[in-house]
């Protein structure tokens, strides 16, 4: 959740982002520095059959699968069990945006927080952000418009009128899509770097995917930075009151 307080004069920024993740229990699997045996089975006969209808996986030999649980514990016996993956999403912080704005003379606030993305899936993951509200960044009837990118791609600059006062987020980390990841000069959308505050975009009341993986992270985990522009322009009266933007964060695995 992002806030702003707009003074006579001055606009106090701060922010909080509301983590959201899937969690599930996982099986114990054989693994070293050289392999990973995702799931294993003591079975003597097993076939794969389909057609244009049906695909059917099939074992002879197992005893006692399926399902089990307690207030306690999951078990996901038998080889032809739904693998479960864990994903997980750490603690995401508030974000205090500094410095104040002036309300009248206007100026730019800035903040950041950093989400890390741990799971053990081989395929990896999906992170999304989206904003509860459009605009983003509001005050009862007043607000901070969504940033608008000049074209198709992210900004690789943050620029607005000096008659405009706008919002808007960049992610950063290893593990950004393309759509964040510039060519190191002046666009976004192509290359692979990853230039310090660059590729500016608007928030969204729909997911938006910023970061991706094709592999599993665990234990360490990967971190996506995000960073959060608040802009009121010189020529701009923002109007006093305090500003809120819930922004909500969500990982899946793959």
């Amino acid at each position: 959740m992002s806030k702003i307080k707009v003074y006579v004069g001055a606009i106090v920024v701060t922010a909080l982002l509301v983590p959201s993740f899937v969690a599930r229990i996982t099986l114990a699997q054989m693994n070293s520095t050289s392999y990973k045996v995702q799931s294993d089975s003591v079975n003597f006969a097993g076939n794969l059959s389909n057609s244009t209808n049906y695909r059917i996986e099939d074992t002879v030999g197992e005893i006692a699968t399926g399902l089990s649980g307690s207030t306690n514990y999951n078990i996901a016996a038998g080889y032809q069990q739904m693998h479960n993956v864990y994903i997980s999403i750490a603690t995401v912080s508030d974000v205090v945006m500094s410095p104040s704005i002036g309300g009248v003379t206007g100026g730019t606030s800035n903040g950041s927080t950093v989400v890390t993305v741990t799971t053990d899936s081989p395929s990896g993951y999906v992170l999304f952000i989206k904003a509860s509200s459009s605009p983003a960044l509001i005050f009862g009837a007043n607000s901070f418009a969504d940033y608008t990118p000049a074209g198709a791609n992210p900004d690789f600059t943050f620029s607005i009128s000096s008659s405009d006062s706008e919002f808007a987020f960049s992610p950063e980390g290893t593990h950004i899509v393309q759509e964040y990841k510039d060519d190191g000069a002046s666009n976004c959308n192509t290359g692979s770097t990853d230039t310090v505050n660059a590729c500016w975009d608007a928030l969204s009341t729909t997911d938006k995917t910023i970061s991706r993986s094709t592999s599993s992270n665990q234990s360490s985990g990967t971190a996506t930075t995000l960073k959060f522009r608040a802009q009121s322009g010189a020529l701009h009266l923002q109007p006093a009151g305090e500003y809120t933007a819930t922004t909500t964060v969500t990982a899946i695995p793959l």
